[in-house]
């Protein structure tokens, strides 16, 4: 089961990016050697997610390389720098190399246990290995050290709920504190990053996994979502679950008004599934 949420490769290569170019008054030589590496390492990423598929293996593993060689001579001549254990072992998971990758991980939270990238990454380690509620502490070790970040509440939304039957099983957790873990988990992530339509889909997609849901909310959320739809097609999706909901809340009249506006012929099949359920079922 794979735990990653999709986002974008350029997005978390900002992160390590923005972890190797902090600025510091007194920048140290092995500091100055991993904003040269991390260049090099977004460059080599970069170029493999422009070509996707397309991209020539054993021109990537030859890059993978030169990478791993610089990774190597900076640890050698500096055993102690966390932050080169930490961007080291994220490039070696970005390239499959997830082993390796986790003991490197793992040395770099030795040296310093206050780095959320690392954090974060172990928790992925974790949750893809089948260790959720392992993965959860790392994952909220990650939120505690860097609280603003989105894609750390995202990954706790996403592992409560990919993971719900683990962590009931567990006996610490009841049906209503993993659903509301997941549900405020995803708002959090919604609210910091509100722009970012993998994050506000999600949580008002989560109305739909709770067992009792606030449907006042899910129709604030679907709506906001439709005001800052890009185009007529993403509008009326968003409108398609309004309507959704709208039914839920008993309010077919307010329901059939909202599906009048949806004319995309794309959208037509959806649209009919939701009018099929505008009446009330024939009594038997």
């Amino acid at each position: 089961m794979n735990f990653r949420p999709c986002l974008s490769l350029a997005f978390l290569v900002a992160l390590v990016a923005s972890a190797a170019d902090t600025p510091s008054p007194q920048e140290t030589l092995a500091e100055h050697r991993l904003k040269e590496i991390a260049e090099h390492q977004k460059d080599i990423l970069a170029d493999a997610a422009a070509q996707g598929p397309d991209m020539d293996a054993s021109a990537l593993q030859t890059r993978a390389g030169e990478l791993t060689r610089e990774y190597e001579s900076l640890l050698k001549d500096n055993p102690g720098f966390a932050a080169g254990y930490a961007s080291y072992g994220y490039m070696l998971w970005k390239i499959g190399l997830r082993k390796q990758a986790v003991a490197i991980l793992l040395k770099a939270n030795q040296l310093d246990p206050d780095i959320p990238l690392v954090k974060n990454e172990l928790g992925n380690y974790l949750a893809e290995d089948g260790k959720p509620l392992e993965a959860l502490n790392y994952y909220l070790a990650a939120t505690k050290l860097e609280p603003k970040e989105p894609l750390y509440h995202y990954q706790i939304g996403t592992l409560l709920h990919e993971a719900r039957g683990d962590f009931l099983k567990s006996g610490e957790w009841t049906p209503a504190s993993v659903d509301h873990g997941m549900q405020d988990a995803f708002r959090i992530a919604a609210e910091l990053a509100p722009d970012r339509i993998e994050f506000t889909y999600r949580y008002a997609e989560s109305f739909y996994d709770m067992a009792n849901p606030d449907w006042g909310a899910a129709l604030a959320a679907w709506k906001g979502l439709e005001a800052r739809g890009q185009s007529e097609v993403e509008r009326e999706t968003m409108r398609l679950h309004e309507a959704n909901v709208l039914l839920y809340m008993g309010k077919r009249d307010e329901a059939r008004r909202v599906l009048a506006l949806v004319t995309d012929p794309g959208l037509s099949a959806q649209k009919q599934k939701l009018v099929a359920r505008l009446e009330p079922a024939p009594e038997k």
